[in-house]
């Protein structure tokens, strides 16, 4: 029809139909349910960050406090393994819908706790749901958008983070200060629902469009759901080896890091330990940082709160101006095409975090001014912001129908293993620099992550580019 048009008007150059957007008709509720779980994923994340120095005061759970970060980061591994194994399986719905569900019972119990042990049993519920939620949504991405609106839903989700990070830490401080901070867990589980309603079309459309082939459905993957729980335990196991006393810290903290590392061997790609070329390397850099970066931002608000008077709302502006210098890079780096090779992004993004960590290793060792801290911090969400949408985008680029399930549980296993493994750490770190007074324990944490970070800086030249592993293919609208 293009065509007739073009020849009775003279024209050999007709405009070809526009293709088809993230927000089309065919695409819309997905975009806008999928985009409604990152959203409410990214307010409990800032959230609870912010408001966790009220919380640990409360509950009388300083000696807990980073066991409450890594905790459910741990659970979630196990988690992001079944949920990939049962989407290679059936697809993504019901892994979906029980994550949330998850969820959402960890949110009540936490919301609800009357003490630290059970405020932990809440994250650990949590962090388990979560996991699988975050999972579930990559592959729901993989299998209803075609390959070349992947790179656009990637910088929708990028986005869908503006708003909580503009209300999330600053409202969850003053529900806090106002009310009380079980009503920040509370609250959570209202969004959630709201979410589930927008979700349910697109669930709807997903299952009009699978037809699961029964004879080539994967077999449960009983041995490595087993790693995973292995691995979890290892972590476990490392936030409690700070309680005990003397060497035996070193021995068991050892001994757990040992374990974790042979126990996610088989939950990842051949050869991320040893960071080969290609989708290995992708899996590593994305927990490298991800341990760098949040072993760094969940003692920031306590930083400002314990050294500084901050008030828990104030303290979350620190976190809400690096959530939105992480998005407005994520939404820059997708519309410089070919100009920024993911080589180049990686390059630059580690050094912007290694120079965010760096801002406050010297904010606690020479007590500067806070703001050099909330200022560095601006730099490394800009960092991350190059980073992740382009990690996400290599990793299906990399992958098939058949391993799409596997391979996004393996980024999400590193991503929250590595800033698991870096929380424990840095909790053993603080319990042993506390006896010093001042801020020397955050200092020590610091500079942990610091070095995580600086082993990140090689990485970015091995990622490949993968068959569709820039975001720039994608044209403008890219993530």
């Amino acid at each position: 029809m293009t065509s007739d048009a073009g020849a009775r008007t003279g024209s050999h150059n007709p405009r070809p139909p526009a293709a088809p957007g993230i927000f089309s008709a065919g695409y819309l509720w997905a975009t806008i349910g999928s985009c409604a779980l990152v959203f409410l994923s990214a307010f409990e994340s800032l959230a609870v960050t912010t408001i966790m120095p009220l919380v640990s005061a409360d509950l009388d759970g300083a000696a807990l406090y980073a066991f409450a970060f890594a905790g459910p980061l741990a659970t979630g591994v196990i988690g992001m393994v079944v949920a990939g194994n049962w989407s290679d399986r059936i697809g993504p719905i019901a892994p979906l819908l029980t994550s949330v569900a998850l969820f959402i019972v960890g949110l009540i119990i936490a919301g609800l706790a009357p003490d630290m042990t059970v405020f932990l049993l809440g994250r650990l519920v949590q962090g388990l749901g979560s996991g699988a939620m975050n999972v579930a949504l990559y592959v729901v991405v993989a299998r209803i958008y075609p390959a070349a609106l992947h790179a656009r839903i990637f910088a929708g989700f990028a986005a869908a983070w503006v708003v909580p990070s503009l209300v999330g830490p600053f409202a969850a401080g003053v529900v806090a200060e106002l009310t009380s901070w079980h009503w920040v867990f509370l609250g959570v589980v209202v969004l959630v629902l709201i979410a589930m309603l927008m979700v349910v079309p697109a669930l709807r459309m997903l299952r009009g469009g699978e037809q699961p082939d029964l004879a080539a459905r994967p077999a449960w993957a009983i041995g490595k759901i087993g790693w995973a729980v292995l691995a979890a335990a290892a972590v476990l196991g490392l936030n409690l080896s700070a309680r005990l006393d003397g060497a035996l810290v070193g021995v068991v903290a050892v001994a757990a890091v040992v374990i974790a590392l042979v126990a996610v061997r088989p939950l990842l790609p051949t050869g991320t330990l040893r960071a080969e070329r290609g989708l290995p390397s992708v899996i590593l850099l994305r927990g490298l940082i991800s341990a760098a970066f949040f072993g760094t931002e969940v003692y920031i608000p306590y930083l400002l709160t314990d050294r500084y008077d901050y008030s828990a709302a104030l303290s979350g502006l620190a976190l809400t101006g690096a959530a939105l210098t992480w998005a407005g890079a994520s939404w820059i780096q997708g519309r410089l095409d070919s100009t920024l090779s993911s080589v180049n992004a990686m390059r630059i993004g580690t050094v912007l975090v290694l120079l965010a960590i760096l801002s406050a290793v010297a904010t606690a060792a020479f007590e500067l001014s806070p703001l050099v801290v909330i200022g560095g911090w601006l730099l490394g969400g800009g960092g991350m912001g190059l980073m992740y949408p382009r990690l996400s985008v290599m990793t299906l680029s990399y992958s098939t129908d058949r391993n799409q399930g596997f391979n996004s549980s393996a980024l999400s296993i590193s991503d929250s293993l590595g800033g698991a493994l870096a929380l424990a750490s840095t909790g053993i770190v603080f319990a042993a620099l506390v006896g010093l007074g001042g801020a020397w324990p955050f200092a020590g944490c610091f500079l942990l992550a610091a070095a995580i970070s600086a082993a990140t800086l090689g990485l970015g030249s091995r990622v490949g580019t993968g068959v569709r592993a820039v975001a720039a293919s994608d044209g403008p609208h890219g993530s």
